[in-house]
């Protein structure tokens, strides 16, 4: 039985509504919303499916999810923010403001080196616990402190999730207030969406409860067979601390615990109608509010990280900027001056100044490389203009 898909697309983006509609084919326990802003003002916002399958609690207009990764492409908003205001200089070594960071051969490190998954950090040397994930003075202390794992100024390899510790303390260290309390004075309350780094307990029960597709825990089951050290695998997992799939049915961001730490690699909480509004409002006035100027933009976007990791990989491969994800045949957006991040199982969100159009894409259903989702929407969306 197909799912009651509710909302609206304006004329002109009926193809879209059609992708997002075909997304739910076969996927009976998905849940999943779609808003896409233009010139600051709503085309598209659908809905449908089911927030907790568990209960059959439905999806509503403004449910919020686990976004993953999409969170770093925020994370990177605030930092572009600062270098905006003259608070944060990319090409300054991170030591100039986290001076710990210069520990075990790091002192050259820039800011848009450790952005752009250049810092040798990937993955924690340790094996860490989800007590240490939840400590944010425990997990600075440790990335500060090790060695890296490859030669530095040698190539990248994607922090899955070491990348939110070590922008947000760049953040904390700057703003004066830790990444989540930033987020919510920049961008969250300006704006007025549900969006966290730090999911309150008041907001709880509506966050969509996530699962996981089989093809991705078989990947995932197949890299854990691999021998030690597989860095590219203890970057998930950070040792003990969380499932490979990022979560199990009653564990990793499906719980509280980790929800309401602040997790800036991977833990943000948004409903699509609030991931849109932030990437608008990067772009053109959304609700009175103008996030970037378009010169930070373009310092911000410049490719710093492409092509075959340090760890090896298979094609496509991704782009990155200082933490924005950047158009690339791994994620296609509308054209090559898009920017934002995409998150893992299928989440999306991204700005196209372009056409100033805001997108995202949020969903419960957890999928792996084989997913089409969010490309057929964004394929859709690009016939449209």
């Amino acid at each position: 039985m197909s799912p009651t898909i509710s909302g609206f697309a304006a004329p002109g983006y009926e193809t879209v509504a059609e992708a997002f509609a075909r997304a739910f084919d076969d996927r009976p326990e998905m849940g999943a919303a779609l808003h896409i802003l233009r010139d600051g003002e709503t085309v598209v916002d659908l809905w449908g499916g089911v927030a907790d399958a568990r209960s059959g609690r439905a999806w509503q207009q403004d449910t919020p999810s686990v976004i993953f990764s999409c969170t770093k492409g925020l994370v990177s908003i605030l930092a572009a923010r600062l270098v905006q205001d003259g608070k944060l200089d990319y090409d300054a070594p991170v030591n100039r403001y986290w001076p710990e960071f210069a520990a075990a051969g790091k002192a050259e490190v820039t800011v848009g080196d450790a952005l752009a998954h250049r810092a040798g950090l990937s993955a924690p040397r340790l094996d860490l616990t989800e007590d240490d994930i939840v400590d944010w003075d425990r997990m600075a202390e440790v990335l500060a402190e090790q060695e890296p794992l490859w030669p530095l100024g040698t190539g990248y390899a994607y922090h899955a999730l070491t990348h939110g510790w070590v922008a947000g303390e760049i953040i904390r260290r700057v703003a004066g207030q830790s990444v989540g309390q930033y987020f919510a004075d920049l961008i969250t309350r300006p704006l007025g969406i549900p969006a966290w780094i730090g999911l309150p307990e008041s907001e709880a029960p509506r966050a969509a409860h996530l699962r996981v597709s089989p093809p991705l825990s078989t990947l995932w089951a197949d890299e854990a067979a691999k021998p030690a050290p597989n860095w590219p695998y203890k970057a998930m997992t950070l040792g003990d601390a969380l499932p490979a799939d990022l979560v199990s049915e009653t564990g990793g961001f499906n719980t509280q615990r980790i929800r309401a730490a602040e997790i800036p690699g991977a833990g943000g909480i948004a409903s699509a109608e609030a991931l849109a509004t932030i990437w608008s409002a990067t772009v053109t006035p959304t609700r009175g509010t103008k996030l970037l100027d378009a010169s930070v933009i373009a310092a911000a976007t410049r490719p710093r990280s492409e092509g075959v990791s340090v760890f090896g990989g298979e094609p496509p491969f991704s782009r990155w900027g200082c933490g924005f994800q950047l158009d690339s045949e791994a994620r296609r957006y509308l054209d090559d001056h898009c920017f934002g991040h995409d998150g893992a199982g299928g989440q999306v969100g991204f700005a196209d100044p372009g056409h100033n159009i805001g997108f995202g894409f949020v969903t419960n259903w957890m999928m792996g490389p084989e997913d089409q989702r969010a490309t057929a929407i964004i394929a859709a969306l690009r016939a449209c203009l």
